[in-house]
């Protein structure tokens, strides 16, 4: 049997003749990308309500705009997670201007999101929620271990923002936060949270989903015993499996589908 290395990102094991591997979709104009990409982005955002990663009116994801890439797609200010459909989203500039949409935008997270963005130019999505564990987590000021398979994902590959400051009210703290983050896929923002970045929407929900599933599973270890890590060698090796952005993205295809059967109305 004869893999792409492609296939062998996302683990493909033996396939029917003729299967064709399931990889991101082409676009044939910019108009078909964006809407694409609000509806993945409304998508996550149900997926986040629905595993109770809402928090009040914290939290944010966003996606460049494919034709305006210095503008991004955001969630509406104080609209339940749970609720967002792909007309309710926001298109914001850079400069903090709506250029789309009838409702204010939260201001931490265009203090954040602009500065990630701009940071990181290869980053399409950033995600950030007030997510139990990942909360929990921050408190400690350190980066997750290499104690399971999953975590590997994050091995060598995210970054801990120490300087907690309150409530992100400026674009400096967001530009630090850019800082932290570097070229990583993800950043622990130390007694806050989780922040995830991603090639796709896609990628960057799933990776917060299973960060934050990698920092409940140590929380549950250390107050249990004292976990054994993984050897070096092999948490790089687990990672370069499961830590491309092709896996990430496709590991939120169970996701995807599940969400958008059991709540359609979300692509209104």
């Amino acid at each position: 049997m004869e893999t792409t290395a492609a296939e062998v990102h996302i683990g493909l094991g033996p396939t029917p003749p003729g299967f064709q591997a399931m990889l991101p979709p082409a676009f044939d104009s910019v108009e078909e990308e964006r809407l694409h990409r609000k509806q993945e982005l409304a998508a996550a955002f149900r997926l986040f309500g629905k595993l109770g990663f809402s928090e009040g009116v914290a939290g944010h994801i966003t996606a460049r705009d494919p034709e305006n890439p210095e503008w991004f797609w955001v969630n509406p200010f104080g609209m339940s997670f749970s609720q967002i459909k792909v007309s309710d989203l926001i298109l914001v500039d850079h400069a903090g201007n709506v250029v789309e949409g009838r409702r204010p935008v939260n201001r931490a997270a265009f203090c954040i999101h602009s500065e990630v963005h701009k940071a990181r130019p290869d980053a399409v999505a950033a995600a950030h929620a007030h997510s139990l564990h990942g909360k929990a987590f921050a408190t400690l000021r350190r980066h997750l271990s290499p104690i399971t398979q999953d975590a590997c994902a994050f091995f060598e590959d995210h970054g801990l923002y120490e300087d907690f400051r309150g409530v992100v009210n400026d674009t400096e703290e967001g530009r630090r936060i850019g800082v932290a983050l570097g070229g990583h896929k993800a950043v622990v923002l130390a007694n806050h949270g989780l922040l995830t970045v991603g090639q796709t929407v896609a990628e960057a929900a799933w990776w917060f989903v299973t960060m934050e599933r990698s920092c409940q599973a140590q929380l549950l270890a250390m107050a249990a015993g004292h976990p054994h890590e993984i050897d070096r060698e092999t948490a790089l090796q687990v990672r370069e499996q499961i830590g491309s952005p092709l896996s990430g993205w496709f590991q939120f295809r169970p996701m995807w589908d599940r969400i958008t059967e059991e709540q359609p109305d979300l692509f209104d």
